[in-house]
């Protein structure tokens, strides 16, 4: 995919893939509990889950001035400021697109606002949103307005969804300041990293053991059941789109690249995503859309083993982030021979095999729930210690590179 808001038909060398949480801004020693996720293209995929310091933006007051990109979004706008409802915004990604910021929650002492419009209520207890924001200029241009057809996509697709494992766009505004500059929020859940921060941590010590592994695949495993229960392919499973919560959840994340799929006519044509994930026969011609999702997680599970993704090949010996642009030659049916295939169970090998199977005989993520490597996952207590013991390297490593940049 090109950005959130603008997918497209297949990947190129200046495309940047950009997940909903792109490149993080956020510093950890904030208190507001951060959302990372690694920006990516197709061949240079930086992985750096700690940077700058958070940046407080001070909002002005709401006037309803109507902007003319906004009228394909009418019915999924909600009739509110939406600088009374959130506050305190803290930027912690930034993208093409826009940046997403964590929002406080106003306490208030009465109950809280209904949902208006299409927006879903929040949670009772919540403390902090994410926001994702877009300037809308006063010119409209052609580039804007792809993304947000594309966004009018997945609100159309996302519309009457509810899963644990699915990370939903919860509610869309327009505010306008002051000035007359208008711009476009949405409001997710607020999440803490990517499955792509959590294997830049293992250079740092950082150890992802086999169960470990069966929990993330499993959730995503259930986020892809039920969506193949609505006959609707993701199409663009990866490791940046997967977001982990505080509660140790994984969601699957950015559906620009989505599409629900009539049950006469399964097969589609046009490749999407990033080539190290795609399934091969997205390469090849038609392809059934609901079974490209499955060798997505298995080509994710090889990732998390090795940390780079399969068939990649690393720009310079000890680069696990920039890449060389890959070509048939590299792109095989199976996957690469793991560093240390002793290291994983038979039952893990046998996931890696199922997943990668041809696409007539792949099973499908119901299927893939009763094997023994998820069967094997461990509890949700320990995917929250690891997300703990993320966010304490993590600190660590903004300690160091500041006490790096007080020396230079």
């Amino acid at each position: 995919m090109t950005d959130t808001f603008g997918g497209v038909d297949e990947e190129s060398e200046d495309e940047v893939a950009e997940s909903w949480y792109t490149r993080s801004v956020w510093s950890r020693t904030s208190s507001v509990a951060p959302s990372l996720s690694s920006a990516a293209t197709s061949w240079s995929r930086p992985r750096s889950s700690v940077a700058s310091s958070p940046q407080t933006v001070i909002q002005q007051p709401s006037t309803a001035v109507p902007h003319p990109l906004l009228a394909p979004l009418h019915a999924f706008i909600s009739p509110v400021d939406p600088s009374t409802r959130f506050t305190d915004l803290v930027e912690i990604a930034e993208g093409e697109s826009g940046s997403v910021y964590a929002a406080r929650i106003p306490q208030e002492p009465s109950p809280p606002a209904p949902p208006l419009g299409t927006e879903r209520p929040i949670p009772a207890g919540m403390s902090h949103v994410a926001i994702k924001r877009i300037a809308l200029p006063r010119a409209p241009s052609s580039l804007l307005s792809i993304k947000i057809a594309s966004l009018l996509h997945e609100l159309t697709l996302l519309k009457n969804l509810e899963h644990e494992h699915i990370l939903l766009l919860d509610g869309v505004y327009a505010h306008t300041a002051i000035a007359l500059d208008t711009s476009l929020w949405i409001r997710m859940e607020l999440m803490e990293r990517s499955l792509a921060d959590v294997i830049a941590l293992v250079a740092e010590g950082l150890a992802l053991q086999e169960r470990i592994l069966g929990r993330f695949t499993s959730d995503v495993l259930l986020g892809l059941d039920y969506l193949q229960k609505q006959r609707i392919a993701h199409r663009d499973i990866r490791s940046d789109n997967l977001l982990l919560n505080v509660a140790g959840v994984v969601k699957i994340a950015d559906f620009s690249n989505a599409i629900r799929v009539p049950e006469n006519a399964p097969m589609v044509t046009g490749a999407v995503g990033v080539i190290y994930w795609q399934a091969p026969e997205m390469r090849t011609g038609p392809y059934d859309a609901l079974k490209v999702d499955v060798w997505s997680v298995g080509a994710t599970v090889w990732e998390l083993v090795e940390t780079v993704p399969p068939f990649s090949i690393p720009a310079s010996p000890s680069s696990q982030t920039v890449f060389l642009p890959p070509n048939s030659n590299h792109l095989g049916l199976q996957w690469p021979p793991l560093s240390h295939p002793g290291h994983y169970s038979k039952g893990f090998h046998e996931f890696l095999r199922l997943c990668g199977m041809d696409a007539a005989t792949r099973p499908c993520p119901e299927e893939l729930l009763n094997t023994q490597f998820i069967r094997n996952a461990c509890g949700r207590a320990v995917i929250r210690q690891l997300h703990a013991q993320c966010r304490s390297m993590e600190e660590a490593i903004v300690a160091r590179e500041n006490a790096v940049s007080v020396e230079s």
